[in-house]
């Protein structure tokens, strides 16, 4: 049985038990009241005449009227109420009787002797030459009836709250096989699982929940040990990404190190020392920029790590981003074409956008044909620069937001290295850089994940022999935050 099903089942006993308590002390209430009321019925109407004699005097309705014989027949037992012809209180042993009634309250239920839970209750009027002088109300006391019912109440409640702890305990026990057992046990299992041991289960033998639970845990415990293996192969993968990067910085640096003892060498002319002192600076800056990738890199993977966004206006903001890139480009041997078409706000890092365009960039220049047209637009979604490759158009398929684009002509990429370009340390063919330029293989990861961190797409498209482009979308800002 699912523990489902058993625990509603238990609840349902649990639930009905008052209602069979309420139940069994109605019916042997009722029995009682059966058995007593038509004797005591005829002993209330045997008081109740020798009262009504008494109550029945004209007198004692009028005027300081002298009441001490009614007095004298209250007691615990038996109370007397008399009101006027108009409501009006004249005498009461019940101290908690208002002051006045009204005539149609006090006019209900003449002549008729009521039965309620502890007493009866008897009103009749008085007349006096057929003018009504007033009403009498008499409550006797059914002190015998109440105690049997108490009693009986009593017991009644004793006997329920037996049968609770019967059940509590029957309850507890079987909970305790069924739930508490099971449950230690499978902690036990995760314990040692979180010490590193294969844990094999019996518990998936049950059809119940916790077999459902089990099953659930050996496929979570095949799950995190695939991870593990994952995370091996991945760490591996960061091992041999620092292998890398070291056998990258230490070609630059061999480089700076002989130029820099040719420098000490007093044998070199001015122009020599200037070409060498140019050199070493240019191996210093890639090797910057090699550390500067690889420590985004790293904080980008981080989970703790979140870009603080501010609110832009569009086109001011991708205006000035756009900006001082041509005569770079100039200076590298390309032109370039700058198109800015940008509406609204947008939440932006500014500088961690501006780095993605610095990488893009970087990668149009390494493995751009010299002498061809860089194109570099910020334009809204829907729209496409004039510029633009005709196999650019349908990739941009958003409708709201904007498009970061940069085209730039050339071999273009495979399609089966398309989507590993995106892949830290890959470099799809590192021959085409030009002069030996080789960066660390992060920059097109790093554009990746600060686009994603602003909630955005990447996308790279490519002809062979044609060309590529990278698509980047941005989301337009929606709300204050």
């Amino acid at each position: 049985m699912k523990i489902k099903t058993w625990l509603l089942i238990t609840f349902f006993i649990v639930m009905v038990l008052p209602i069979t308590g309420a139940y069994s002390l109605y019916v042997w209430i009722n029995a009682y009241y059966q058995d007593k009321s038509v004797v005591e019925y005829f002993e209330k109407m045997t008081e109740l005449n020798q009262v009504k004699s008494v109550l029945e005097n004209p007198e004692h309705y009028k005027k300081n009227a002298d009441i001490q014989d009614i007095k004298a027949l209250s007691n615990d037992q038996l109370a007397i109420t008399l009101y006027s012809k108009s409501g009006i209180l004249l005498y009461s042993s019940n101290p908690l009787k208002p002051d006045y009634e009204s005539m149609n309250t006090i006019l209900k239920g003449l002549y008729e002797l009521k039965q309620n839970y502890n007493a009866f209750t008897y009103k009749e009027p008085v007349y006096q030459d057929a003018e009504l002088l007033g009403v009498y109300e008499i409550q006797l006391v059914r002190t015998d009836w109440v105690k049997g019912v108490e009693s009986r109440s009593w017991l009644v409640i004793a006997s329920s709250i037996l049968l609770f702890l019967l059940i509590y305990f029957a309850v507890m026990m079987l909970l305790n096989r069924k739930l508490n057992r099971p449950l230690h046990e499978l902690m036990w299992q995760m314990r040692a699982f979180a010490k590193g041991e294969h844990v094999e289960s019996n518990l998936v033998a049950r059809k119940d929940e916790i077999g459902d639970l089990a099953q659930t845990f050996l496929a979570m415990q095949d799950e995190i040990e695939t991870t593990r293996a994952h995370l091996k192969v991945e760490q591996q993968q960061k091992e041999l990404m620092i292998a890398s990067i070291s056998h990258d910085l230490k070609t630059p640096l061999t480089a700076i190190q002989a130029y820099a003892e040719s420098l000490q060498s007093k044998a070199l002319s001015e122009e020599q020392q200037d070409e060498y002192r140019q050199i070493i600076l240019t191996k210093s800056e890639t090797m910057k920029q090699m550390l500067e990738d690889l420590l985004m890199f790293t904080l980008l993977r981080s989970t703790s790590y979140h870009l603080d966004l501010v609110v832009v206006d569009g086109a001011e903001f991708f205006e000035m981003a756009l900006s001082d890139y041509e005569q770079l480009c100039k200076d590298r041997g390309f032109m370039l074409e700058v198109t800015c078409d940008i509406v609204g706000m947008y939440a932006v890092h500014p500088k961690q956008l501006q780095r993605v365009i610095d990488n893009l960039m970087s990668n149009a220049w390494r493995y751009g044909a010299l002498g061809t047209t860089i194109g570099l637009a910020a334009m809204n979604a829907g729209e496409c620069p004039v510029w633009s490759f005709d196999f650019v158009r349908p990739s941009l398929k958003k409708q709201d937001g904007m498009y970061i684009i940069l085209q730039n002509s050339g071999q273009g990429v495979k399609k089966e290295d398309i989507e590993k370009l995106f892949e830290p340390m890959y470099q799809a063919d590192s021959a085409r850089t030009k002069a030996g330029e080789r960066g660390t293989g992060l920059g097109l990861n790093i554009a990746k994940q600060i686009i994603e961190k602003h909630g955005g797409t990447v996308e790279l498209v490519s002809k062979e022999g044609y060309g590529t482009a990278v698509l980047c979308w941005l989301p337009p800002l929606k709300g204050e935050n």
